[in-house]
């Protein structure tokens, strides 16, 4: 069965949810799809210590790893604002792990507008295990 792009956004919707933000009250869902064709969900979970917080997008591509999945070639970040959700500087390097520069990712707000972009789009000059030769 093919993964539509309007199941990850659902996915991604009802993620949210369930987002633990009792401080910031900014709550993110994210969905990735993998190469194993299953879509993986996660939420920013906040702690009073703001520093382990896990946002969305981690939690997500974390839970997928933890799985057996290598490789994400779509994620949708979600938030309860309308601005479109924007990966903090932590998430776009865990993604360049696991995103090749032509994956999609799709940043969208709580009435699921959005704009698709390239990971590389995201982040043109990523450091990657290439640049460890």
């Amino acid at each position: 069965m093919e993964i539509t792009e309007k199941q990850l956004f659902d996915v991604a919707s009802q993620a949210m949810e369930n987002a633990y933000a009792p401080y910031s009250h900014y709550t993110v869902g994210a969905a990735v799809l993998c190469d194993d064709g299953k879509i993986y969900s996660g939420v920013n979970v906040e702690n009073a210590s703001y520093g382990l917080t896990n946002c969305a997008e981690r939690t997500a591509i974390f839970k997928a790893v933890s799985e057996g999945a290598k490789h994400v070639s779509k994620i949708v970040i979600t938030n309860g604002t309308q601005e479109l959700s924007k990966p903090c500087g932590a998430c776009r390097q865990v993604m360049s792990e696991f995103m090749d520069s032509d994956d999609i990712v799709f940043l969208a707000n709580k009435t699921n507008d959005f704009k698709e972009y390239t990971f590389k789009e995201i982040l043109p000059l990523a450091f990657s295990d290439k640049d460890m030769d």
